[in-house]
């Protein structure tokens, strides 16, 4: 790495600019990144949480995908499936939105009401509403007493609270069912099929609550072109960096160095750019994604760090690489000629 820890000293000014420009982008990804996630979450984590693998909605008409929102199962639904020999548990899961006071505090919920150890006229809340057990709440016209705090979830940007099925009827006021939460050992196509319901994996069911697609699809398109955007950066930097030192690059050669020995160097020092400006822009990211996180859902991990931030230096490399492949094609005879 002589040659390019000489360049890097001799025009720190320009690498420096590069190196804050990769350390901004990556800060947007891993910010982006990070907010997905969170987004995600709250969209989908109280899916997530269902001790179950699979889960079997009303099948739409036509070929329409099965939405939440617009599923609607008779209550039998559950001991039809449940009877099903490649059926293992079938757990009854009504979904509805509801106001839920208590006091002075009023907050807009996702009410689940499942197969719960919840008595009749109790609810589970999250910790977030901030009310203890044995606190008499209004849920959706109906008075009912906190029970438990359960596990903070959320469904569609709302937090969840946990009825018993037979309350979640009566807040609901209707005697059918959202879905039905399932553990299978067989097919789930051919099971929806029999039953005439749809039966997603935990995963797939994903896609059923409102908005999700729509919202991690805009979100992965807006990091992708950032990453392009980034490749597309590097690339133009070091095309123009490496036609400006095509002399010296061929002097070099001319004295006997190797076409690989001259790639290796400049790929070298590419990576140590963008190492630099990957690790910079992920430790701000970090620290901002820890001053919002109370405010916005932000989930700061591994997985919302370290691999946007990999993908910054992969596509960096990638860019840096396909420029400086002229290196490769550096004659000796340039040497003389730029002498002249």
């Amino acid at each position: 790495m002589f040659i390019a820890l000489r360049d890097l000293r001799f025009a720190r000014g320009r690498f420096a600019l590069l190196g804050a420009v990769i350390g901004l982008m990556t800060l947007m990804v891993v910010l982006l990144t990070g907010l997905t996630s969170g987004l995600g979450a709250a969209s989908v984590s109280a899916v997530s949480a269902l001790p179950a693998d699979h889960v079997a909605l009303a099948a739409p008409p036509g070929e329409s995908a099965p939405q939440f929102a617009l599923s609607a199962l008779p209550a039998d639904t559950v001991g039809l499936l449940a009877a099903r020999t490649e059926v293992r548990s079938a757990t009854p899961l009504g979904i509805s939105t509801s106001r839920l006071t208590a006091g002075d505090t009023t907050a807009a919920v996702s009410v689940f009401g499942t197969d719960s150890p919840l008595g009749p006229d109790q609810v589970g809340v999250p910790g977030s509403l901030g009310l203890a057990p044995g606190t008499t709440v209004e849920l959706g016209g109906h008075r009912l007493t906190v029970a438990a705090v359960v596990e903070e979830t959320s469904f569609s940007h709302l937090p969840v609270v946990h009825t018993a099925i037979g309350t979640w009827h009566k807040i609901a006021r209707t005697e059918s069912i959202t879905a039905v939460a399932l553990t299978l050992t067989g097919d789930p196509a051919a099971l929806g099929a029999a039953t005439g319901t749809r039966v997603l994996t935990k995963e797939a069911a994903y896609d059923a609550v409102g908005g999700y697609a729509a919202e991690q699809g805009s979100l992965t398109m807006i990091r992708v072109l950032l990453l392009i955007v980034s490749a597309l950066v590097v690339g133009a930097f070091f095309t123009v960096w490496t036609m400006q030192r095509a002399p010296d690059l061929a002097v070099v050669r001319a004295m006997g160095a190797s076409r690989a020995y001259l790639l290796r160097d400049a790929l070298a020092q590419a990576a140590a750019v963008l190492g630099v400006g990957a690790i910079a822009g992920a430790a701000a990211a970090t620290g901002l994604g820890l001053l919002v996180a109370k405010a916005v859902p932000f989930v700061i991990n591994g997985g919302t760090v370290l691999v946007p931030s990999a993908l910054m230096v992969g596509v960096g490399l990638l860019g840096a690489a396909l420029a400086v492949r002229r290196v490769t094609a550096v004659d000796p005879l340039t040497a003389l000629g730029a002498s002249r």
